[in-house]
């Protein structure tokens, strides 16, 4: 297998108004990551699997023109300001409530109608990878306080993909950026995920209401299908935040493809992880449960939940998260299915 090193970056299919995108390109150590100034997305993520082939495991379209048609599933883009759900689209922060955009149904998710997933990012080439910045104003999608906004993805050695973000802003407001790349293991044209081996080093999820916003129960998921601190496969029907254990300290999750020997390992420093195995993709452009979703955040609906770990952001401060995705390959199943 012939691979490179380093960054470089080209130029892209611009968007529907004319803007121009770039392209950058990571690559070290067998892995080659692509990512898009539009959206901060990741594009593509290219990894061996045990016989030596690198094929690329993670959901994406050809040009931007595809990216602006199929927006909802947020394909590999980078969402913001608040990822996941703000129940009844509003919150109350220092006596004050905020309405932000309602954009389902009654309820806001990740960003509204234009979040960080739909701006055109500047970019800066950094060592072993690339910088993304933005300025979100007071205002966009009712959110308060001017936000200044980086998300830093680099290669590190042995070919992990690190997403760093960086944010200050000049009144109090709420954050809680996340990557939304969905995985398939075996080849992003293989079809369904379903049947991928998992980890999940989670005791609790947090439950949800009709619309999918938390109910600010923890429940455990020992006796339930929530249960993945044991290695087993993935079946259909998840879209739920699991409360960590240990993140900061330890591998959060895994999963593995037992056909082609591919392992993703996910380490991250933020405080809940969401499942999402995509079942109601339509085939445009991808079919049900074609990709897995790992997401790193903090809780949904965290603004109008005190139990839950606090998103709010002030002046003076600085938001920092981390998250790294490692690759490796296995040579069994752990399940013994090989």
């Amino acid at each position: 297998m012939t691979t490179g090193t380093g960054t470089r970056s080209e130029d892209f299919t611009p968007r529907a108004d004319g803007t121009p995108v770039r392209r950058w390109t990571l690559e070290r150590d067998g892995t080659r990551v692509r990512v898009l100034t539009y959206g901060a997305v990741v594009q593509s993520v290219e990894v061996p699997g045990r016989d030596g082939t690198r094929a690329g495991v993670a959901l994406g379209l050809p040009d931007t023109a595809g990216y602006e048609a199929h927006p909802g599933p947020y394909f590999g883009a980078l969402v913001g300001r608040y990822a996941n759900r703000i129940g009844g689209g509003s919150f109350v922060l220092d006596g004050r409530t905020h309405q932000v955009t309602r954009n389902e149904g009654r309820n806001h998710v990740h960003g509204g109608t234009r979040g960080f997933d739909k701006r055109v990012w500047e970019a800066e080439e950094v060592p072993d990878g690339v910088r993304l910045s933005l300025v979100a104003e007071d205002g966009e999608e009712g959110f308060p306080g001017r936000l200044a906004v980086s998300v830093t993805y680099t290669l590190d050695a042995g070919g992990a993909l690190r997403i760093g973000y960086r944010a200050t802003t000049d009144a109090p407001t709420v954050l809680n950026p996340t990557n939304h790349t969905y995985w398939n293991l075996a080849g992003a044209d293989s079809g369904s995920a379903l049947g991928h081996e998992l980890r999940i080093a989670a005791g609790l999820v947090t439950p949800v209401d009709a619309e999918s916003v938390p109910t600010g129960e923890f429940a455990p998921v020992e006796g339930t299908r929530f249960d993945f601190r044991e290695t087993r496969p993935v079946g259909p029907g998840y879209d739920v935040n699991y409360v960590l254990d240990r993140p900061g300290t330890e591998p959060v999750a895994e999963l593995y493809d037992a056909g082609s020997g591919r392992v993703l390992t996910v380490w991250t420093t933020e405080p809940g992880l969401q499942l999402y195995t995509a079942d109601h993709f339509d085939g445009r452009p991808f079919t049900a449960c074609a990709g897995i979703a790992l997401e790193t955040q903090h809780f949904p609906d965290s603004p109008n939940r005190p139990e839950f770990p606090s998103t709010v952001l002030r002046p003076g401060e600085e938001f920092t998260s981390t998250t790294v995705y490692g690759f490796s390959v296995r040579r069994e199943s752990v399940s013994g299915r090989d």
